[in-house]
C-alpha cells in the first residue's frame, strides 16, 4: 500500500463502476496528513478525475487526531443521500506501506514459470501500444488493426492470469479500441487508448515496485558458503564479515596492529569466499573482474600495508566503496525490499 498525501486539492471523488464502491480517493486541502491505501482504496489524480462524473465525495477530519478517524459524508447526485462512513488509518507524515500482489501473479515468474510469462506479457503490451500509437498517428488503417488486436489480445490475458485483478481493467474499453481500429475510427481508437493506458499506469503506480522487489531480485536466502568447513547461510556470512572489516578500523583506531592484522586475514579470506560464491549468478568474467578483481586484491594489500603504518583509514574506505557499496547499491537495497514484503 502506498500513503499519497494531495495537500492542493480539497474534493474526494468515488467510483461506483458496476455497482460497486470500487475506489474511495480521499484528498483534504492544506492538511499535510496521509491516508493508507486500504484493500482497493485507490488514490491517485488520474483516478480522482476519472470518477468525477459519477460521484462527489465531501470529506472532514475529526478534530481530535488522538482518535485518527475519518468521517466522510457522501453526497450521491442526483437525489440527496447522505451516508456517513468511518475509516480508521490516518497515517502521520513519513509513513510509508505497500500492498503485496495477489499470489496468483507468481505462478508467471521464474521458478515457477521457467519463461517469466507475465513479464513478457507486458514486453507485448508495451510494443503494440508504441505500434497502435505510430499507425495511428499516419492513418495507416491495415497496421493499426493488426497491432490493436494484438494489443487488446494481451490486455485480456491479464484477467486470465491474474484474476483479481480483472475489475481494475478497462475491458469494455479494450471491446470499443478493437472496433475503432477494424472501421479506421481513428479518434474513437486514440480515445479508447487512452483508457487503457491509464489502467496500465494505475497498476504500475500501485505494483510495479513491489513487484519487482519480489520476483526479480536476488535472492540470497537459497545461497550457501562454507566458513570453516561448515555449510553457511549468505546472509550469515555476510555478518561475520562486516564484522571482520569492522574489526580492523576499531584494532587500528587503538593502535592495536597486531588485532588489525589478523582481522586482516578474516577479510581476505572472506572475500575469496564471496568471489566464489558471486558465481552461482555472475557467470561473466567481467563482471567478476569488476566488482571483487585484480582491483580489490590490490586494495587489500594496500589496507594490508596502511595497517603497518598506522594509516590505514583512506585504504579501508576506497575497498569499502570498491568491494561492498557497489554490490549492495544494486542488490541490498532490492532484496531488503523484498525481505519486507514478503
Amino acid at each position: 500500500m502506498r500513503n499519497i498525501s494531495f495537500p492542493e486539492c480539497n474534493m474526494a471523488y468515488l467510483s461506483n463502476k458496476d455497482n460497486t464502491m470500487r475506489q474511495l480517493f480521499i484528498l483534504l486541502a492544506g492538511s499535510g496528513l496521509r491516508f493508507t491505501r486500504h484493500e482497493k482504496l485507490i488514490v491517485s489524480r488520474q483516478d480522482a478525475k476519472h470518477a468525477k462524473k459519477t460521484l462527489c465525495v465531501f470529506a472532514s477530519l475529526r478534530e481530535s487526531l488522538l482518535k485518527p478517524d475519518l468521517f466522510v459524508k457522501m453526497l450521491v447526485s442526483p437525489g440527496l443521500l447522505v451516508l456517513a462512513l468511518f475509516i480508521p488509518a490516518v497515517h502521520a507524515e513519513g509513513t510509508i506501506t505497500l500492498e503485496k500482489p495477489p499470489a496468483s501473479l507468481k505462478q508467471w515468474y521464474k521458478p515457477e514459470n521457467k519463461r517469466n510469462v507475465w513479464h513478457h506479457n507486458m514486453f507485448k503490451l508495451r510494443r503494440e501500444i508504441q505500434a497502435v500509437n505510430e499507425y495511428m498517428e499516419v492513418k495507416d488503417q491495415p497496421h493499426t488493426e493488426k497491432w490493436a488486436i494484438r494489443l487488446v489480445t494481451h490486455y485480456r490475458k491479464i484477467a486470465e492470469m491474474v484474476p483479481e485483478w480483472r475489475d481494475e481493467l478497462e475491458l469494455e474499453w479494450a471491446d470499443k479500441l478493437e472496433a475503432a481500429a477494424k472501421q479506421g475510427e481513428f479518434k474513437a481508437l486514440g480515445t479508447a487508448l487512452k483508457k487503457l493506458q491509464s489502467s496500465c499506469k494505475g497498476c504500475h503506480s500501485d505494483y510495479r515496485a513491489q513487484v519487482a522487489a519480489i520476483y526479480r531480485g536476488p535472492d540470497f536466502s537459497k545461497i550457501d558458503v562454507k566458513l570453516d568447513g561448515k555449510e553457511t547461510s549468505y546472509l550469515d556470512f555476510m555478518k561475520i564479515l562486516m564484522r571482520d572489516v569492522n574489526r580492523i578500523k576499531i584494532a587500528a583506531e587503538d593502535d592495536d596492529k597486531a588485532r588489525a592484522q589478523a582481522a586482516m586475514v578474516d577479510v581476505r579470506s572472506g572475500i575469496s569466499i564471496l568471489r566464489s560464491s558471486c558465481d552461482s549468478c555472475h557467470k561473466e568474467p567481467e563482471a567478476k573482474e569488476y566488482y571483487l578483481g585484480t582491483k580489490t586484491d590490490k586494495l587489500l594489500d594496500e589496507l594490508q600495508a596502511g595497517i603497518d603504518k598506522g594509516d590505514s583509514g583512506h585504504a579501508l574506505g576506497i575497498l569499502a566503496v570498491q568491494a561492498c557499496a557497489r554490490c549492495h547499491g544494486s542488490h541490498r537495497i532490492v532484496y531488503d525490499l523484498k525481505a519486507e514484503i514478503e
